[in-house]
């Protein structure tokens, strides 16, 4: 049998997973070079996975889900296939995937050990060049089936892309539903496809704005059950709840600071001004950033830290400011027609979201963070509320139609030709992506 795998261990929901990826010496050519624009999606084939049950073609449909979704791939339909794996320890029969024009190609298997924990193994080749790229095995249990399927997917993605996936992770939004006028708000949450939905709150006080911490499975969060705004941190696991204050003058939930230490909020004081505030978890004790005779509000950090995006009308109507972490030295970036707001710092710290109003339409777009090369990427009647996914590549936002009826939640990548609806049981606004599931 050819040997195909090593093993390390991976803490967490996996018990253990064993990876190789090809030699440098045996390196295939096949890579995906995302940063030069529009790229055509590359043809893959992926089969389903050898298993004694359904669970091995679940698997494989999941997984080629998510690698169309990223409109990186083009997932070959399976009625195409020459060759029909029955063996996933063996080489494939490559001609028999070029002919179909198979750039790539997934097999793999799933089997039950004798705990009851579900084992997947997955290889990804290279079929033009004849050679494996990477190969895979993961252990859990038979329940956690989906992120298996999603942790495979973000293997392939990285290794035909050169960076990190992000298919195994989580929205958490606001769930919607009775008449506009008595709209029953819930948190809820869901992979990142609109699976495993699951409620985090019961409806009976509203809920708002949910932002993620940038490095654990815990949400801030604004309710309303006291009569006033009052800002939560939730562990999304454990369901533990911790009041961090109460803040009248709050409109939106704060966001954490890189390190999860801090957040970063916007409050309006007696003085009728809306400012910037730092808050320390540990201490509680909040630092004032800007005092200004405007409205200063939504800010969000820079991933290292270092700096503040926010939008302020200080220069007549509302725009984008950059500013040190400290409040040091603010310069107006955004310099278009229209009003900015809602910025959100890019994961990968190379550009800014925002959401722009000019017009009569509301618009989902991205600039550098010195507001040079600002993009439009989706235009609508009513949307708002950019989230970005933990690699930087893909954006989530909300939008309404028109003819009324109650939000929707889209993502749409970077090219601004990749746009997604999410799956969600009802009305949904407000999303906050998680990092990657550890």
């Amino acid at each position: 049998m050819m040997k195909f795998f090593k093993t390390f261990l991976k803490i967490g929901m996996l018990a253990a997973t064993v990876a190789l990826a090809a030699s440098q010496s045996a390196r295939a050519q096949l890579e995906i070079d995302i940063t030069q624009g529009v790229v055509e999606p590359v043809p893959i084939a992926i089969t389903d996975f050898v298993s004694a049950d359904a669970t091995g073609a679940e698997i494989a449909g999941v997984i080629a889900a998510d690698l169309k979704r990223s409109g990186l791939f083009a997932p070959i339909d399976k009625g195409a296939f020459i060759e029909r794996i029955s063996n996933p320890d063996a080489a494939p029969r490559f001609d028999d995937w070029k002919v179909i024009n198979a750039q790539a190609l997934v097999t793999g298997r799933v089997t039950q050990e004798a705990d009851g924990r579900l084992r997947a193994e997955f290889r990804l080749w290279d079929t033009f060049a004849g050679q494996q790229l990477v190969g895979e095995q993961f252990f859990a249990n038979r329940a956690n089936w989906r992120r298996v399927a999603h942790i495979i997917a973000d293997a392939i993605y990285e290794r035909l892309t050169g960076e990190k996936g992000y298919f195994d992770t989580r929205i958490v939004y606001v769930d919607e539903s009775g008449p506009k006028n008595q709209r029953v708000k819930r948190l809820a949450i869901m992979d990142q496809d609109g699976a495993n939905q699951r409620y985090l709150s019961d409806g009976r006080s509203i809920v708002l704005t949910p932002r993620f911490s940038p490095n654990r499975q815990e949400i801030t969060y604004m309710s309303y059950e006291s009569g006033q705004p009052q800002v939560y941190l939730l562990q999304i696991e454990t369901g533990q709840r911790e009041l961090v204050g109460n803040f009248p003058g709050m409109t939106f939930a704060p966001r954490f600071s890189p390190d999860g230490q801090k957040v970063v909020m916007s409050l309006l004081r007696d003085d009728g001004n809306s400012n910037i505030y730092a808050m320390d978890l540990r201490s509680r004790t909040t630092t004032r950033m800007t005092s200004s005779n405007s409205i200063d509000t939504s800010p969000s950090y820079s991933p290292d830290g270092s700096r503040v995006v926010f939008t302020s009308d200080r220069g007549g109507r509302p725009h984008i400011y950059v500013m040190g972490a400290d409040g040091s030295n603010p310069q107006r970036i955004s310099f278009g027609d229209g009003t900015y707001s809602t910025p959100v710092w890019s994961p990968r710290g190379d550009l800014i979201a925002f959401t722009k109003q000019t017009g009569g339409q509301f618009q989902i777009g991205v600039m550098r963070t010195d507001g040079s090369g600002e993009r439009i990427l989706s235009t609508g009647y009513l949307q708002e509320g950019p989230t970005w996914a933990p690699n930087g590549r893909v954006i989530m936002f909300f939008r309404e139609a028109a003819g009324g009826g109650g939000p929707r939640l889209f993502s749409i990548d970077l090219t601004g030709r990749n746009e997604q609806a999410i799956p969600t049981p009802q009305f949904a606004s407000d999303p906050a992506w998680s990092p990657l599931l550890d």
